[in-house]
């Protein structure tokens, strides 16, 4: 499962969340959070997951909870971009060349 989300938050949230969502989830393989130079309080982050049921499990994870409460009042708002890839076999390679 990959997915674009656009956001407008306080990074710092966003980057801790990424983080241990990477390190601590088997399913999720990348959280990968970006801003724009021009305007840095628009962030995109490239989601990709092992599966929608990993992409579920996510959403019950106590970091993720957390994420969620402490910047609702922060979120100015937010799009979720779901995307195909074109080469799906190409995605196994994306990774491995960054050893």
């Amino acid at each position: 499962m990959v997915r674009i989300a656009n956001i407008e938050i306080n990074a710092t949230y966003l980057k801790e969340e990424s983080s241990m969502s990477v390190k601590l989830e088997t399913g999720v393989i990348s959280i990968f959070p970006m801003f724009q130079k021009e305007h840095p309080i628009t962030f995109r982050l490239l989601e990709i997951y092992a599966s929608k049921e990993a992409y579920q499990s996510h959403l019950k994870t106590p970091h993720f909870l957390h994420y969620k409460k402490a910047t609702l009042h922060m979120v100015k708002s937010l799009k979720l971009v779901e995307m195909s890839t074109l080469d799906p076999k190409c995605m196994p390679l994306i990774f491995s060349k960054m050893k």
